[in-house]
């Protein structure tokens, strides 16, 4: 498979930011493990999680991504539906939140991935190869 040249291009189909190959989730978006991340990139090694607690900063982002989802779904309500009674926007932007939930989690994630891991496109990357299983140590007998 051939690299996507452009790092949006790349973020948009959740892909590794070093090598745009390696498929960032390993599950699909609508299973109950939607959030999923291997340690590193499957393609080129690059590790997915920078530093401990990485994460908790895409918290932010989802929230930014749940506001306009509330948003887009009541102003839709509201001239397309002819302002509807208060249950039907509850039940209907509670229903919308949830819909869109597996979606703000993993573009969260890869925002704060692209941004702030430090990780630039690498179109030169070496291919990465998994550590061979090294041998317990031998105890130190006294």
């Amino acid at each position: 498979m051939a690299p996507i040249a452009s790092n949006t291009s790349a973020l948009l189909a959740l892909r590794c930011p070093r090598c745009h190959e390696g498929k960032i989730f390993t599950s699909r978006a609508l299973s109950f493990k939607f959030a999923d991340m291997p340690e590193v990139c499957p393609v080129c090694g690059q590790p997915t999680e920078p530093e401990p607690g990485f994460y908790y900063g895409a918290m932010f982002v989802s929230y930014a991504f749940s506001v306009a989802i509330f948003a887009v779904t009541a102003v839709a309500l509201y001239f397309l539906a002819g302002d509807p009674a208060i249950w039907v926007y509850v039940v209907v932007v509670g229903l919308m939140a949830m819909l869109f939930t597996p979606l703000s989690v993993r573009y969260s994630r890869m925002l704060m991935l692209y941004l702030f891991g430090g990780v630039n496109y690498q179109p030169n990357w070496v291919r990465y190869e998994p550590r061979a299983q090294r041998p317990a140590p031998a105890s130190l007998g006294v």
